[in-house]
């Protein structure tokens, strides 16, 4: 392939509609984020739990894909705007389900939100739905997780607006609600999501033969469990985790050659790196060190793919 010069201040442009051009998003000074480390008891369940908020009358910001969360709304009406034109509106006590590409979202402020960021095993292991027959979606958290949800949501949204709970203490709540409602998976699942996860983290372009070679399973049956804990099948899969790291590595103010070789090698020209990364971020490169996308950046920062090692 042609050696191009990878930089988070390129100006570059893709070369079709963004399906994001023209979406002005709120800017960081007005936004305030508190991101929690879950407590060992779930941290292969979790990935994050957060406190996010901001006062303004419209708040406008990016979800970029990612596998679900179980989200507190005590505050802000609003939408998520889904590549396929529908719109689900945000409940106060709501699961948004695995994204397969960035996700707008449009919300009447003040907007607070307070959540937990799942993990694949975490998704399994709450909610036991398949993720890729259920991804894109914001859907009421009792719909999946019934009456149990409700009853926590409502005492922790309702505190919360009274002052009489903080924000983390809210999430430290939903992550004690996560324990004590997730079921384990099945051990041979486990270690074909582990399998996955190194598979994925040993290159930005894994080779899928690799991963049917690691597993103990079928081609068939690996499609079919990667797609139901993951949300997308294995190429899939990898073509999204590699721009999500790519887009991390280019939010640094500055790329180490090696770096910049291996983004060079795991995409066809840069055209093509930012059109991957507009799909599964939201951001162009030269958007992804502006300051302007907090949630985004801290979303895709690399801390958050600590399960691909």
């Amino acid at each position: 392939m042609v050696d191009h010069h990878f930089s988070a201040t390129d100006h570059s442009e893709p070369d079709f509609a963004e399906p994001n051009s023209g979406f002005a998003l709120t800017p960081a000074s007005l936004i305030s984020i508190d991101y929690i480390a879950p407590p060992s008891a779930i941290s292969d369940y979790v990935t994050t739990l957060y406190h996010f908020r901001c006062e303004e009358a419209e708040i406008r910001d990016i979800q970029p894909a990612s596998i679900g969360h179980l989200s507190l709304f005590p505050y802000g009406k609003g939408e998520m705007l889904f590549a396929s034109g529908r719109r689900d509106p945000n409940p106060e006590i709501a699961m948004l389900t695995p994204l397969s590409t960035a996700t707008p979202i449009v919300v009447e402020g003040p907007f607070h939100v307070i959540g937990a960021a799942l993990t694949p095993q975490g998704w399994g292991a709450l909610t036991g739905l398949h993720a890729g027959e259920h991804r894109d979606r914001m859907i009421e958290a009792r719909t999946v997780l019934g009456s149990e949800v409700v009853a926590l949501g409502e005492r922790l949204n309702a505190g919360y607006r009274a002052g009489k709970f903080s924000g983390r203490e809210c999430a430290l709540e939903l992550g004690a609600f996560i324990e004590g409602r997730a079921r384990p998976l099945n051990a041979r699942h486990n270690e074909l999501i582990r399998t996955v996860n190194q598979w994925l983290g040993a290159s930005l372009n894994p080779d899928l033969t690799d991963l049917m070679a690691a597993a103990s399973y079928s081609e068939r049956q690996v499609q079919r469990l990667v797609e139901r804990y993951f949300g997308l099948p294995p190429q899939a899969l990898a073509r999204k985790y590699r721009a999500l790291r790519a887009a991390a590595w280019l939010s640094f103010p500055q790329l180490t050659p090696e770096y910049e070789a291996q983004l060079a090698d795991a995409f066809f020209d840069q055209s093509h790196m930012i059109r991957e990364i507009q799909r599964f971020a939201g951001r162009t490169p030269a958007r992804l060190s502006d300051d302007e996308s907090p949630f985004l950046n801290e979303m895709i920062d690399l801390k958050n793919f600590r399960e691909l090692g």
